[in-house]
């Protein structure tokens, strides 16, 4: 299938007013997101402080919800207030927390907020954060958020059957951990969250750039590229025990050795880290398949600015309306 009949499949699948990270994607732009957790505050002052060098820069910025199974500001709140301030958002929504009724006020506050992106997760386990004794709502699965939002935008309906009066708005992304696509290994997972409203996914720190090029081939070969699109998890490392850590914490997280030994020769490895992570950018726009990177890490807002900066993908961009 051709590029532009991809992207016209994609398209068929929504009739909703389409946020500006929707409509990149659709163009085909090549775009970058990045990540910021909500501060321990009433105070907004500290979340805008550390995303500002993100507005110009980020194509969208994620609002991470209860990060750690730990209290932070309302992630609808945050996502609010970044709004107001020009950066568009990716209001994360993990079903930990929330029981399906207030998943759906969520939804459709955070539409009437001008809030249209959402990651659907189910979030971190209570026992990782810092009060194991609070209990886990788990209403809904992933999935089943995806189905909900879906359904709320393209129905016009609570699943009570009470009529929605104005539809919210959304863009659905889902999340995925690029891998060795071997030869027992299927899509079968991806098309059922695309089957439920998925039409983008942000993945897991992915640090290698030929395993995500075989993954983007097998992702071909079993029809999801065609349906979704797709934003490789990475992000500027701020040293060589960072890296460690990343690779004795994280599921699925592998940090190669070679780049681990660069960051212990630097002088500065914060410094290095930044110039690992253009590079892997540059070599991930040039993957078929990839439709942008997502940025992360704890504390990098400023360092992602500089490396969606400095890595030239914003340069001699299309017009998007």
């Amino acid at each position: 299938m051709t590029d532009s009949a991809a992207y016209a499949l994609k398209d068929s699948q929504s009739t909703h007013p389409k946020s500006r990270l929707e409509r990149l994607l659709r163009s085909g732009t090549f775009v970058a997101t990045a990540e910021t957790t909500p501060p321990i505050s009433a105070d907004p002052t500290p979340l805008l402080d550390v995303t500002y060098e993100l507005r110009n820069r980020a194509d969208a910025v994620n609002v991470t919800d209860g990060a750690g199974a730990k209290s932070h500001m309302a992630s609808l709140a945050a996502a609010s207030i970044l709004v107001g301030a020009g950066i568009e958002p990716v209001l994360q929504f993990t079903v930990r927390d929330r029981n399906r009724i207030a998943l759906q006020g969520d939804l459709l506050g955070a539409a009437a907020l001008g809030v249209s992106n959402i990651l659907c997760l189910t979030g971190d386990n209570i026992t990782a954060g810092d009060q194991p004794d609070a209990k886990m709502v788990m209403d809904l699965d992933s999935r089943g958020l995806m189905t909900l939002a879906r359904d709320m935008r393209d129905k016009a309906q609570l699943p009570s059957g009470r009529p929605i009066e104005k539809t919210p708005s959304l863009f659905i992304g889902a999340a995925d951990a690029p891998q060795e696509p071997n030869n027992g290994w299927n899509a079968a997972a991806l098309h059922a969250k695309v089957d439920a409203g998925a039409a983008f996914f942000q993945t897991q720190f992915c640090f290698d750039a030929d395993l995500v090029r075989r993954y983007m081939n097998r992702l071909e070969g079993e029809g999801v590229l065609e349906r979704a699109y797709f934003l490789i998890g990475t992000g500027p490392i701020a040293s060589a025990k960072s890296a460690l850590w990343m690779n004795q914490n994280l599921f699925g997280v592998d940090v190669p050795e070679h780049i681990i030994t660069r960051l212990e020769k630097a002088k500065n490895q914060s410094d290095e880290g930044c110039k690992i992570c253009i590079e892997l950018v540059q070599q991930l726009r040039s993957i078929p398949g990839v439709s942008g990177v997502h940025l992360m890490g704890p504390r990098v807002e400023n360092a992602a600015a500089q490396v969606i900066a400095d890595s030239g993908i914003l340069n001699d961009r299309p017009e998007v309306i």
